[in-house]
């Protein structure tokens, strides 16, 4: 297990907080975590299946003033914060690529996941951006992937 200095992640956190960044290139002590980061999650997608419990149209288990308009489920065999599967938003784009991660808080819950993004257009990641953040309990940050700066 490698640690990071207690400044350079309070600094990254910082910044991935106070603005939608994309996470490219995240180097300490010589070693490019953002690279090992998007690969990590691509293993785990390729070794799970996408799980769609709440399909496009469907309302909120909970909170039926909520409609789903994309697809949104869980990778089976996963588990987060919640106990539960990985949560993906499963977009449009026909190439169906991991591109971006929400990273959220709720404060109802007490907890703070990552949500993955697979093949979301513009629209729909504002869209999703929008989910998280239009709830006074609720915030998140969208952090997209960027291969074009990673060797």
């Amino acid at each position: 297990m490698w640690l990071l200095k207690t400044r350079d992640v309070l600094l990254y956190t910082i910044l991935i907080f106070c603005f939608d960044v994309k996470l490219t290139k995240y180097t300490t002590m010589g070693k490019d975590y953002a690279e090992s980061f998007w690969k990590h999650l691509d293993k785990l997608l390729s070794q799970s299946k996408i799980v769609i419990d709440r399909p496009k149209g469907s309302v909120h288990p909970r909170y039926p003033q909520i409609v789903y308009e994309l697809d949104y489920g869980y990778l089976d065999g996963t588990k987060s914060s919640d106990n539960e599967g990985i949560d993906v938003w499963l977009g449009t784009d026909a190439e169906q690529k991991l591109d971006a991660i929400v990273c959220t808080v709720d404060l109802v819950k007490k907890d703070s996941e990552i949500k993955l993004l697979i093949g979301c257009t513009l629209a729909e990641k504002s869209y999703i951006k929008s989910f998280y953040n239009e709830w006074p309990q609720m915030g998140g940050i969208l952090i997209e992937r960027d291969d074009s700066r990673i060797k």
